[in-house]
């Protein structure tokens, strides 16, 4: 299947540089609703057969756009939800949290103090992305958060940590790949960056 991976529009936690991985989240600012507007009229041309969100709810804001244009409904996973950052919540202070999921890496095991260990993150994920698999949609739309798609990439496409040292993943981003659990992932394209790895 294809698989457009996008990150949430801009939500006022982004602009305020805090640490909002909880349900059920803070909503969409005015930008991020335009973004969710635009990101529709950017996928509306492919062959889509379903929208996925987190339970977060500014996932399920910047999908309603295209979902309204499709005629679609959107089908929540909270697998999708971002990695959670425990006793760093709403904290403007980020160099913990990136610190821990960096050591994901060579211990997945490693828990955030009151959040997400790399082990059950993944798990978590991978069912998600099973689960849209499974669901037998040539195409499909999954709207996540950045951390995860950051980890979940990186751990499911082989992709060396220098892949992103030249490359951002900015509200509604989109991530796109072709594969299925079973035989893997390929991608096709990072963002308007045509790509190809796996």
């Amino acid at each position: 299947m294809r698989l457009f991976l996008v990150r949430h529009g801009q939500t006022h936690a982004n602009v305020a540089r805090q640490l909002d991985t909880a349900v059920p989240g803070l909503d969409l600012t005015d930008e991020g609703h335009a973004q969710a507007r635009a990101l529709a009229d950017r996928l509306r041309g492919e062959d889509l057969g379903a929208i996925y969100t987190s339970d977060l709810v500014r996932t399920q804001q910047t999908a309603r756009p295209l979902a309204d244009l499709l005629g679609l409904e959107m089908v929540v996973l909270p697998g999708l939800r971002e990695i959670q950052a425990g006793d760093y919540e709403m904290s403007t202070d980020w160099q913990p949290y990136i610190d821990a999921v960096a050591r994901w890496r060579e211990d997945p095991t490693h828990a955030i103090p009151g959040g997400d260990t790399g082990a059950g993150f993944l798990v978590r994920y991978e069912e998600a992305i099973a689960r849209i698999a499974s669901d037998g949609h040539e195409s499909a739309v999954a709207v996540s958060h950045g951390a995860a798609m950051r980890v979940w990439c990186s751990m499911s496409l082989g992709l060396p940590p220098e892949f992103f040292d030249t490359r951002r993943l900015d509200n509604t981003h989109v991530v796109t790949m072709e594969g299925d659990p079973e035989e893997g992932w390929r991608l096709l394209a990072w963002g308007d960056e045509p790509v190809t790895h796996g």
